[in-house]
Order: C-alpha cells, then sequence, then structure tokens
C-alpha cells in the first residue's frame, strides 16, 4: 500500500483556501508574511499554509485593504483623504519624489503601492500639496497659457529642446496628447536663457524671439 503524498498548494490554491485576496497573497509575499515556496513546482506545503492560515487575521491587517492601483483612483484617495484637489499627475510627482513607491504596471500604466496610500496621515498633506503644485500635468494648449505664449511659440520651446513632455496619453479618435509637468514650466520661466519681457511683449504678426533659438540635435 502507497502512502500519499501530502498536500501542497499552487499560487491559485493557496490565496482561494486562505480566503486571500490575488492582490493580498502577493503583498504578503513580498513583505515576507507568507515564505517562498517550499514545495517543488512552485508550491507551498501544508505545514506553511496551515502556519499562513493560523495567523490570517495578522496578514489581513498587514497588509491593508487597498489594491495597488493606477494614478487617477490614488489621486482620487488623496483627495478624499485630504479633502483637497489633488491635480493629475501627483501620483507621478509622489514616486518621483521617493514617497509613494510604483509596484508595477496594468496595461503599460504604472501602479502605485495602495498600502503607502493608506498609511498617508495629516502630516503627509504638505507632501501631497508641494506634489500636486509640481506634477500638475497639462496639455499643450494649458501650458502654452501657464507660460504667457502662443502657441507657436511654445512650439519653439518644444523644437529647441527647452521642453520636453512628461507624459503621453491617448486622446480622442486613436490620437496621442502630450502632457507638460508644471515644475518644468516654472523651471522655463526662471530660465536666464530666454528673455520673457520681449517675448511677452512681441506684438501678434511679429516673428517672435523663439524662432531664433536652434533646433535640439536628434540623436542618431
Amino acid at each position: 500500500m502507497t502512502t500519499a503524498a501530502p498536500p501542497s498548494y499552487g499560487p491559485l490554491q493557496f490565496p482561494d483556501r486562505a480566503g486571500l485576496a490575488l492582490w493580498q497573497f502577493d503583498r504578503a509575499q513580498r513583505l515576507g508574511l507568507i515564505p517562498v515556496p517550499d514545495v517543488a513546482g512552485d508550491r507551498w506545503s501544508a505545514a506553511v499554509f496551515d502556519t499562513a492560515v493560523a495567523r490570517i487575521d495578522a496578514i489581513r491587517q498587514a497588509v491593508g485593504v487597498m489594491p495597488d492601483v493606477g494614478a487617477a483612483r490614488a489621486e482620487e484617495h488623496l483627495a478624499e483623504r485630504f479633502t483637497m484637489t489633488v491635480h493629475p499627475g501627483t501620483a507621478a510627482e509622489l514616486a518621483r519624489r521617493g514617497h509613494l513607491p510604483r509596484r508595477g504596471e496594468y496595461r503599460g500604466r504604472p501602479l502605485y503601492c495602495g498600502l503607502t496610500l493608506e498609511t498617508f496621515r495629516g502630516a503627509d498633506r504638505r507632501k501631497v500639496e508641494r506634489a500636486s503644485a509640481a506634477g500638475h500635468l497639462h496639455m499643450r494648449d494649458t501650458a502654452a497659457a501657464v507660460l504667457g505664449l502662443r502657441e507657436s511659440d511654445f512650439d519653439h520651446l518644444v523644437r529647441a529642446g527647452l521642453l520636453t513632455h512628461c507624459e503621453i496619453v491617448q486622446g480622442r479618435h486613436h490620437t496621442q496628447v502630450r502632457l507638460y509637468r508644471q515644475a518644468d514650466l516654472d523651471r522655463l520661466l526662471r530660465s536666464p536663457r530666454i528673455d520673457w519681457p520681449a517675448v511677452h511683449t512681441t506684438p501678434r504678426g511679429r516673428r517672435s524671439p523663439l524662432a531664433a533659438l536652434p533646433t535640439k540635435a536628434v540623436d542618431q
């Protein structure tokens, strides 16, 4: 009579039997709350499973209730948390400043750590305010207005490589829309390379001073 092998659990069976969502299971592994598979074939032994189930309430509390989310959902959460306006681009800016880790992507768009978003407290409000101000994204026409430029002048800045979009999103009819970051516009307004009073006072129909900017060389 042969002895049946002890049960083991795969990466779908384990969370299903333990009552965890897949994202909770993945986060628990990342936090070291569930060890790496200890059985061949990327499976977990019954002993490991039983130990995890015995601690399931503590595991659920540690992984939180918010999955990793896209930028829009992250910004909605922060707006609700702090009862303030949170501009598009804030999540990316928080990540850029080291305050909000990225956790992979979905359909080519970054996901942001839901556990970190849950732990934002009142003391973090200033971080969010600064990120919202600096990371605020503008389409081309709005960005030109922020700089006080005609759109043709704006195109000269892009041509010269003095301003680069930080994100591309899909617009109507599958068009690509380039978005520009507020902090980059602010930096440009402080640039000594541009005579802003001359640019702003050039009347319509006259050649813009920005037209004389050299075109940025394209890397081969």
